[in-house]
């Protein structure tokens, strides 16, 4: 049985967040749900309260970055690692109910990394901002070009085995976190798949990503910049 713990970064989530935090499943077949961490990275509106008030555990990382909440996040769990732990973002756009999914392959051993593909799942138009759509793009022609490998998507919504992610000794503070991930991953030939997951559009609060040319812009940046520096072995 393996043990269970979901990460969500949420800055200014409070509306989106009940919704997430209510949809998780607790159990599944090989796996069981320990516990819920949700990193408070600098928010304004009561995020951290409203997590607490749902059962989740609170870490707080005041400086803004996506990187940075998840090694909040993972700090804490290092006193008592799980076995597998999942990440999820805490806007309502990926349906929590759809966890199993990437448990399944982590449970029959066919693999360590497991992202969860809104490309190859059913997608709302308008889910995706500009700057994702050109990221979704980018990062998959870069990483075949780089290390043979298919993906799909950069989706935050993925679960790795504990061990495996120690290893992958990532560093990215911002938005090339889940690229860094799979870069790395790639490097060290871990055994990677994707299951189609649905994305819907944002319904609660504002989008912390860009949907702007300009946002775009850095987001082609951002990868171009992260999977050099794996490549270079950085």
């Amino acid at each position: 049985m393996l043990s269970l713990d979901v990460l969500i970064p949420a800055r200014d989530e409070a509306e989106a967040l009940p919704h997430v935090l209510r949809a998780l499943p607790r159990e599944g077949p090989g796996w069981r749900l320990r516990q819920v961490v949700v990193v408070d990275n600098g928010s304004q509106d009561g995020t951290a309260g409203v997590a607490r008030g749902l059962g989740a555990v609170v870490v707080g990382e005041p400086v803004a970055g996506y990187g940075r909440a998840c090694q909040a996040g993972l700090a804490h769990l290092r006193a008592d690692p799980p076995g597998v732990v999942a990440f999820l973002d805490a806007d309502a756009s990926d349906d929590p109910r759809e966890l199993p999914l990437l448990l399944a392959p982590l449970v029959s051993g066919e693999a360590e990394l497991v992202i969860g593909s809104r490309v190859l799942g059913e997608r709302e138009p308008g889910a995706f901002t500009p700057a994702q759509a050109f990221g979704n793009r980018l990062a998959p022609a870069l990483l075949r070009l780089f290390w043979g490998v298919r993906a799909t998507d950069l989706g935050p919504f993925r679960a790795i085995r504990w061990a495996t992610l120690g290893q992958l000794r990532l560093r990215d503070r911002g938005f090339g976190w889940t690229v860094e991930m799979q870069a790395r991953a790639a490097n060290l030939h871990v055994p990677t798949t994707e299951v189609p997951v649905s994305y819907r559009r944002r319904r609660h609060g504002r989008s912390k990503i860009s949907g702007t040319v300009l946002g775009s812009l850095r987001a082609g940046a951002t990868i171009l910049g992260t999977l050099a520096r794996v490549r270079l072995g950085g």
